[in-house]
């Protein structure tokens, strides 16, 4: 019993340290004897004795070489498993660097759109509005990457998009809101006649984004 708990014992260091494979355990049995007068008395050469003897156990270790020399050709090592099997390892590599910025654009949910918990019963309506923001990031991926395109074919460096016009080299949709955010549209109604529009008259930077994908600033807000 002692050395089924001793083991026991062992075996859960091992696996709590996970060292199991690389060390290996024995556990030895073995008798210690010890001798007693049979009766009281000063011993001489005619006193007997009695031999008692009693179980004791020693643990026996060794390094599994083997097994430690394989841990070390994987130390260091972060493997990267994918299903598709044309990818090269070069474009495995590159597709799994991708991966902060996919994260980070999903990270907008919870930031730019504040997509926050709502109890929906039906499985559909929540596929469908998970849906409409994504469309919306979609929307805002493509504005991102139309205006970055724009601005490097037409060798813009950046755009003072930043407070106190402070240069921005690689603009983002929720900088080009605030940019826009202060535009106004009023339309006015005259009995007889046509609507008048009135829109807040654009700053040169304003005018230039909107330039850059390819509108026209004239007929912004009209």
């Amino acid at each position: 019993m002692a050395g089924f708990l001793a083991r026991s014992g062992v075996e859960r260091l091992l696996a709590d340290h996970e060292t199991a494979d690389w060390i290996t355990v024995t556990i030895e049995q073995h008798e210690e004897a010890d001798y007693r007068q049979a009766k009281p008395g000063r011993p001489n050469p005619k006193t007997q004795y009695i031999k008692k003897t009693r179980d004791r156990y020693s643990l026996v270790w060794k390094l599994n070489q083997e097994a430690l020399a394989h841990s070390e050709r994987e130390d260091g090592l972060f493997p990267l498993l994918t299903n598709d099997r044309q990818l090269s390892a070069e474009e495995v590599l590159r597709a799994y660097k991708r991966q902060p910025l996919i994260e980070k654009r999903f990270s907008q949910f919870k930031t730019d759109f504040a997509v926050a918990p709502i109890y929906l019963q039906n499985v559909d309506r929540i596929a469908g509005l998970l849906a409409v923001y994504f469309f919306a990031l979609v929307a805002q991926t493509l504005l991102e990457r139309e205006l970055r395109r724009a601005m490097k074919e037409a060798g813009v460096k950046s755009l003072p998009l930043y407070p106190e016009d402070r240069p921005c080299s690689r603009p983002t949709t929720h900088r080009l809101i605030e940019l826009f955010e202060p535009i106004q549209r009023h339309e006015l109604s005259c009995e007889g006649g046509d609507p008048y529009v009135m829109v807040t008259e654009l700053t040169p930077v304003q005018r230039r984004v909107i330039e850059l994908l390819g509108l026209s600033p004239d007929r912004y807000g009209y």
